[in-house]
């Protein structure tokens, strides 16, 4: 006879599908990639986990419009509110790219109410790295 299987959580309790909102984190880390087309704006928690995200593409901008800091700073505003819901207070910010978003994004994190302890640039810089493909003759 096999032995039954004990349930973590049951349909009774209510635990189902919200395990996700019941995490309350006091700290995290906003990454903020800025391309020339697009801007993501992603919080996870100290260990990495995401706990939200966002892009211009997502915020409702189209096309060349989601290059733009306006549609940087929506898409910073709307991954920052549902976790300040959800209690954070302090974070670390990483900001990666050129795009035209990284101040826009920066300066709605600011004006969210959360204590950044720093904000550090981590964009990828070769130093001279891969070869070029060699010249094409004709």
């Amino acid at each position: 006879m096999t032995k039954p299987i004990p349930r973590i959580g049951s349909r009774k309790n209510g635990r189902i599908g919200s395990r996700k909102n019941g995490r309350r984190i006091p700290k995290g880390v906003i990454h903020v990639q800025a391309s020339f087309n697009n801007t993501i704006v992603t919080v996870t928690d100290v260990r990495g986990r995401v706990v939200s995200w966002a892009s211009a593409g997502t915020s409702g901008f189209k096309g060349t419009k989601r290059g733009t800091p306006y549609a940087a700073q929506a898409a910073a505003i709307s991954a920052i509110r549902t976790v300040v819901d959800q209690g954070m207070q302090r974070a670390e910010v990483m900001i990666k790219g050129p795009g035209l978003g990284r101040d826009a994004a920066l300066r709605a994190i600011r004006r969210s109410g959360l204590l950044l302890s720093f904000v550090r640039d981590v964009t990828p810089m070769p130093h001279n790295g891969c070869r070029p493909p060699k010249k094409r003759r004709v």
